[in-house]
């Protein structure tokens, strides 16, 4: 799976917005400047999160936007697919629609497998989750498990690796 930079960014801000529920409504500038976020995409990011009913905004002087619910009630899942759509899609269409033959006839198995891991994980933890630190236990056990934290590199990599190495 690749995280998009708007993923990214959207999930920051709901992250911003939920340590700062306490001040109310947040400007998209201060959103942008406390979590690095480059400003021209703050604005298009919250419109899509206020679309999918997750922000509220207010216009005027003590404006801006908040979580339209508590942060207990938002999952990182809800916020993907507020702005990139649905978890998994397979060339723009849902998993479960492929049509496979042959020795690639369960492969739609493994993409539909990993739609439920990736689900496991997404949906259970909500952005007051990750704000506290205090993630699902299963998501727990997921990082401390061995590999968690390694990138596998590509075969290619190991191929450049060796012949830098020669």
């Amino acid at each position: 799976m690749r995280l998009t930079a708007k993923t990214d960014y959207a999930v920051r801000a709901c992250l911003e917005l939920t340590v700062r529920a306490d001040q109310g409504f947040v400007k998209a500038e201060e959103l942008a400047d406390a979590q690095g976020i480059p400003a021209a995409f703050v604005l298009g990011i919250l419109n899509q999160l206020k679309r999918a009913a997750l922000v509220e905004s207010k216009r005027g002087l003590d404006g801006g936007y908040r979580l339209a619910m508590p942060a207990d009630q938002i999952s990182v899942a809800d916020v993907l697919r507020a702005v990139d759509g649905p978890l998994t899609s397979l060339q723009g269409e849902k998993v479960e629609n492929a049509d496979y033959s042959g020795s690639a006839t369960y492969l739609l198995h493994v993409w539909v497998a990993l739609r439920t891991a990736m689900r496991s994980v997404l949906e259970v933890t909500t952005l007051a989750d990750v704000a506290s630190g205090n993630l699902p236990p299963n998501v727990q056990e997921l990082l401390a498990s061995k590999g968690a934290w390694v990138t596998r590199p590509s075969g290619l990599d190991v191929v450049l690796e060796a012949w830098d190495e020669s």
